[in-house]
């Protein structure tokens, strides 16, 4: 499991360990939190083509899914 700080969150690099559309690595471009500091919500940016995708950011723990930094 990925140890992520949502606070650390914003420009953090990802790898997706199955590609997405030929996509593999990903910024965290936007991250929305509520009153309370929890986050609301979270998008990603492919770096190559610049498609941007809504994601849960709990999504992010998985290492099946997700590889912190660019690999």
């Amino acid at each position: 499991m990925n140890r992520i700080n949502p606070a650390k969150l914003h420009h953090s690099k990802w790898t997706a360990v199955k590609p997405m559309n030929r996509e593999k690595h990903f910024l965290v471009s936007e991250i929305e939190f509520d009153e309370e500091g929890a986050v609301i919500s979270c998008k990603l940016e492919a770096v190559l083509s610049k498609n941007e995708y809504l994601i849960d950011w709990t999504e992010l723990k998985s290492q099946e899914q997700w590889l912190q930094g660019w690999k």
